[in-house]
């Protein structure tokens, strides 16, 4: 059976692959990108296919919490269910780390629009849907004045805050929403695959970006993953594992909620 999914960060890297993978199986893929000619090209490339799976496109800047809204908003109007919300954009090196509202990029593109993204389209998915959330090998104690803009931090120590911030979330949503909402499970993909990022950030080729893609596809479809919900998957060692510990203590996890959505009243 055809699946409505929506795919951020799709024009390349794991979210191409992924991408790729998805309408290969006959998918309706929601394919999310900022550049909107990458965006089109990707498009193109995937309807070239011979695949009974279709795309559609969406633009929008992650870094923006406006555009995120209005990103959802668009989802919303255009479908009344949506199956799969795989959460992969992320970002480690960039030229201008603070954002136009005076936060760092990785935790609003890493952590925040996410959470945003997936508190917005909660009402499309129902208990057989799934929310895909992408996390990292790298993860570290998150410094709520960091989170806050209120202090700078280099770009690994701000992009392993930021996807341990994802991953507190994480199991913190699936909490709240229980048996009757969707299945949300944070995924390290695998470290050092041939991303971007990967090439940006550690002058390494890395590994076959496929195997990060195949793990996204199996949490967003496989059997494996129906009971998977607050649980974290480290692709890595390829198995349900710990995450760092501060994610399996609620009540830190519930400070990271908090943090955030105090960061997202006062834009």
């Amino acid at each position: 059976m055809q699946k409505t999914i929506l795919l951020t960060g799709a024009t390349d890297g794991i979210g191409f692959e992924t991408a790729k993978m998805l309408v290969s199986l006959g998918h309706n893929v929601l394919l999310h990108g900022r550049n909107p000619s990458k965006l089109a090209h990707v498009n193109e490339t995937l309807n070239s296919l011979e695949t009974s799976g279709t795309t559609e496109t969406y633009l929008a800047d992650l870094s923006d919490i406006a555009e995120v809204e209005a990103l959802a908003q668009n989802v919303t109007e255009k479908h009344t269910k949506l199956d799969v919300l795989i959460n992969n954009a992320g970002i480690l090196k960039t030229a201008n780390p603070i954002t136009k509202d005076g936060l760092d990029v990785r935790f609003v593109v890493n952590a925040i629009a996410p959470f945003v993204l997936t508190k917005r389209l909660l009402p499309l998915m129902d208990k057989t849907g799934r929310v895909v959330n992408l996390s990292s090998a790298a993860q570290r104690p998150v410094e709520p004045k960091a989170l806050l803009g209120e202090i700078t931090l280099d770009d690994m120590n701000a992009y392993a805050q930021s996807k341990l911030a994802i991953t507190m979330w994480s199991r913190q949503l699936a909490k709240e929403v229980g048996q009757d909402g969707p299945m949300i499970v944070a995924v390290n993909p695998g470290s050092l695959l041939a991303s971007k990022m990967v090439k940006e950030g550690f002058g390494v080729q890395g590994s076959d970006l496929r195997i990060g893609a195949d793990i996204l596809k199996r949490a967003a479809l496989d059997d494996e993953f129906t009971a998977a919900s607050g649980k974290y998957f480290d692709n890595d060692s390829r198995q349900f594992a710990s995450p760092h510990p501060d994610a399996l203590d609620a009540e830190k996890s519930q400070m990271i909620v908090d943090l955030i959505e105090s960061v997202l009243a006062k834009l």
